[in-house]
């Protein structure tokens, strides 16, 4: 890779040769994205709970490795990467929740008192299962809305962002994402 600025054309070339990069080169493959996967890492982790134990770049990097790995897969520019990626951390965020949730089931159970009920009841924010669950459901109905949920919600991305990735018109992004919200907002309880 060269030593100067890369243009977009660069990145593209070496997204495509991922997997057949040399380590120092895929690392600075991982530098050049940094900063987008950083942005949608905060993007997703800002819908998550203060005290979550993974941060915005502890879930960059996992999905970077996660990512990393893929042999299948034919990345055609930065915005489909980071599409991927999105989805990725999604993915990722959802694996945690969902062991999160094991984990408690499998704890030790505790006698509570009276006095002890308010330590424990903190209102629980957003839950993330219960929004990934809804989002399948509705992948099932309008498999391109949901798309369109999943990279603006969950990913951050702008409308023309998931208009270039999606290959749609902004038009369409804009319909999508109003029927989505409405179809989400009442499989949610009005909590969407």
């Amino acid at each position: 890779m060269p030593d100067d600025e890369p243009t977009a054309g660069d990145v593209t070339q070496w997204l495509q040769a991922l997997d057949g990069l040399q380590p120092a080169a895929a690392s600075q493959l991982f530098a050049l994205l940094y900063g987008d996967l950083r942005r949608l890492a905060r993007s997703h982790m800002r819908r998550e709970d203060s005290g979550h134990t993974l941060s915005a770049t502890a879930l960059a990097h996992e999905a970077w490795f996660r990512m990393a790995e893929q042999t299948r897969t034919q990345w055609k520019n930065r915005s489909h990467f980071l599409a991927v990626a999105s989805t990725m951390m999604r993915r990722i965020l959802v694996n945690h929740a969902q062991a999160q949730r094991a984990a408690k089931r499998e704890a030790d159970l505790v006698t509570l008192t009276l006095a002890g009920l308010a330590e424990v009841g903190a209102a629980p924010d957003r839950d993330l299962v219960a929004v990934h669950e809804a989002l399948l459901a509705f992948e099932a109905v309008d498999a391109r809305a949901a798309r369109v949920v999943e990279l603006r919600f969950f990913g951050g991305l702008e409308n023309t962002e998931i208009a270039e990735v999606l290959g749609i018109s902004l038009a369409t992004v804009k319909r999508d994402w109003t029927l989505a919200r409405a179809w989400l907002h009442r499989a949610l309880g009005g909590s969407a």
